[in-house]
């Protein structure tokens, strides 16, 4: 058994700093594939310059690098071109098809823009083949819809404020327009995100949108690439982001943050019956102190959830998170956490200097 330092360096097989930021892992065949963003150094490097890096394991402590397996483009006009933002990538592999699917978080470098990309590959490693970026759901009413949304008077009145710059950070001016009536038509925001394949195969997207006051959990198509019209909208004007979705003898959970960019803030956490909910918010899941950078659990240990991924064998639920280093984006580092299951609260992240794999 070996184990990984948390927001130490940790070393691929050539000794070089992993680079595979906000990512998600999968396992394919008894091998687990790392997938996350490139960074490069300085402020600069929040940019994509390269693509979405992957690396491989057979332990989840040794990992290989396995390169850009979804690159940038020369061409300026395309999503994925050099200098855009290629986001929290992540990866499902459908059985349906037997094609590995990518989706991420396609915008520019103002951040303007908040679609949604998707890749297809045929190998989990590579190369991924760029499908598209769109906004999710255009045309299409969520589930949970209320019918003052669909109000022609604020339709109209919310077409009338399209051009606005909204903060995307908490505020009280979002909360008095339609939104999602003024994307309607268009398609909704989609900006962090996370992939959740359940059970029988059935593939969801879940993104914040509405300039991130809203989540939406939005259900994929059979072959994961395109959007069912399926979705609801979960916590509306709660302002939540880096959502990660992962489920444990029937029940479904979130675990996410608030939206104060690259500053780190306490975690948010929800149980639900179904994707689709209904969901109930919880409490801070977090326990503890980070002796390496003095961050608790109001800061979520100076990180932000990324993804869950679970260890069959050993019915293992662990969570990755980021510590981001904005003045140098490729020194960001890493934390991997156990998630212990409670009755009463929940679940709980408990803080742990290491994580024994």
């Amino acid at each position: 058994m070996s184990k990984l330092i948390n927001c130490d360096l940790w070393s691929d097989n050539n000794g070089v700093h992993i680079n595979a930021h906000a990512g998600g892992i999968i396992e394919f065949k008894g091998v687990y594939y790392w997938y996350g963003e490139d960074k490069t150094e300085g402020w600069e490097g929040r940019l994509a310059y390269h693509g979405v890096h992957c690396y491989k394991s057979t332990n989840m402590v040794r990992w290989e690098d396995e390169g850009i397996v979804l690159k940038c483009v020369e061409d300026k006009e395309s999503p994925i071109s050099k200098g855009k933002r290629i986001e929290r990538p992540k990866v499902l592999y459908n059985d349906m098809t037997e094609k590995f699917v990518m989706w991420f978080h396609s915008t520019d470098e103002g951040h303007t823009i908040a679609k949604s990309g998707c890749a297809v590959s045929d190998s989990p490693l590579g190369p991924f083949e760029f499908v598209g970026a769109k906004w999710p759901n255009a045309g299409v009413w969520p589930l949970n819809m209320f019918d003052e949304n669909k109000r022609p008077a604020r339709l109209i009145e919310s077409k009338n404020y399209s051009e606005l710059k909204f903060l995307d950070s908490e505020n009280k001016d979002i909360t008095k327009y339609n939104l999602l009536g003024r994307d309607f038509e268009r398609g909704q925001m989609a900006r962090d995100m996370q992939l959740f394949k359940d059970d029988d195969g059935t593939a969801y997207h879940i993104y914040a949108s509405e300039h991130n006051s809203t989540l939406h959990i939005a259900k994929l198509t059979d072959d994961y690439l395109d959007h069912s019209d399926e979705y609801v909208r979960v916590f509306p004007n709660r302002w939540m982001e880096a959502p990660a979705m992962f489920k444990r003898n029937g029940k479904y959970y979130l675990l996410m943050s608030g939206c104060t960019s690259w500053d780190p803030n306490a975690a948010r956490a929800a149980v639900g019956e179904s994707p689709f909910g209904p969901w109930i918010e919880l409490s801070n899941p977090c326990k503890g102190k980070n002796k390496f950078n003095g961050h608790d659990e109001q800061t979520t240990f100076g990180c932000q959830s990324t993804y869950v991924f679970y260890i069959d064998k050993e019915d293992r639920y662990i969570a990755m998170f980021d510590e981001w280093h904005p003045e140098n984006f490729i020194d960001s580092r890493y934390v991997w956490l156990d998630i212990e299951f409670d009755e009463i609260v929940g679940y709980r992240i408990p803080w742990k200097d290491s994580i024994r794999l």
